[in-house]
């Protein structure tokens, strides 16, 4: 796609961002439209953002399921960056969020990663990709979806911010050495029990994202090394590792509780206004 089509493409994805709007038509269903010019179109996301005074804080991640790769043709997973604008830390383990586009979002619990040196191999196991991190916590990801239906292909996420609206990150527990073997039985096999409003909606676990936490962290690590190796996760990045459940509809007065059984991170509670 030229590089024109690009930057036109990606004013149109911002407006989409800034204001809660939805898109017309899928770039997927563009000419020519792949991941090659999906990770385009972020990049020139993220210079736009840049040159209006953010800073890329982070990245999340997408399609943490070799099911989906299998099913999609997709080669590993997929990502997008996270700013300083839309990536929260709570001191407790109770928050609230201001919902200022509150249509076609929805809700996801994921474990979080801090950095405190760059992943700059590939192929690490669970003890190793730790062994990089700062810190872990749980957070929410709010997402945002302006596509009709919220139907999309891989390339469309990683060209629309990744759907990320907005990352609360909880009570941090720092990864001391003694803790990596600790974190790295326990990941896998942790339970989150989520609740709106006092009712009970769905229970997910570690296992669902690429089957621990730690291990989509070390496959981020190396897809992003494949594909871009001059733009390596790096220490002080935040990772958002994938959700642990389905996403589920959000609107403002939700009250959404995390009790997580088997790892040692306390719950977390967000009151959407």
């Amino acid at each position: 796609m030229p590089q024109i089509e690009v930057q036109t493409l990606a004013y149109e994805l911002l407006s989409a961002f800034e204001t809660g709007q939805g898109i017309p038509a899928l770039p997927s269903s563009l000419p020519g439209f792949d991941l090659n010019t999906a990770y385009a179109v972020e990049t020139t996301l993220k210079q736009l953002r840049e040159s209006a005074g953010h800073r890329a804080v982070g990245r999340k991640v997408g399609y943490a399921n070799k099911a989906v790769w299998r099913m999609l043709k997709l080669e590993t997973l997929v990502w997008a960056h996270m700013y300083d604008d839309t990536v929260h830390h709570c001191d407790v383990n109770s928050a609230m969020l201001a919902l200022t586009h509150p249509h076609s979002l929805k809700i996801e619990p994921e474990i979080v990663f801090g950095l405190k040196r760059p992943i700059v191999s590939a192929g690490l196991d669970a003890a190793a990709a730790l062994e990089c991190a700062d810190w872990l916590a749980f957070g929410f990801e709010i997402i945002y979806c302006p596509f009709s239906g919220w139907q999309f292909q891989p390339s469309d996420f990683v060209a629309s911010f990744g759907l990320h609206r907005a990352l609360m990150v909880g009570e941090k527990t720092h990864l001391r050495p003694e803790l990596i073997a600790r974190f790295v039985d326990e990941l896998p096999r942790f339970t989150v029990r989520m609740s709106k409003n006092g009712e009970f909606v769905e229970e997910g676990s570690g296992k669902n994202s690429l089957r621990s936490p730690a291990l989509c962290l070390a496959e981020l690590g190396g897809a992003i090394l494949r594909r871009f190796p001059e733009q390596l996760l790096s220490a002080g990045e935040i990772i958002s590792s994938g959700t642990l459940t389905a996403g589920h509809a959000i609107e403002k007065g939700d009250r959404w509780t995390a009790e997580l059984a088997g790892l040692a991170l306390p719950p977390f509670t967000l009151q959407l206004v």
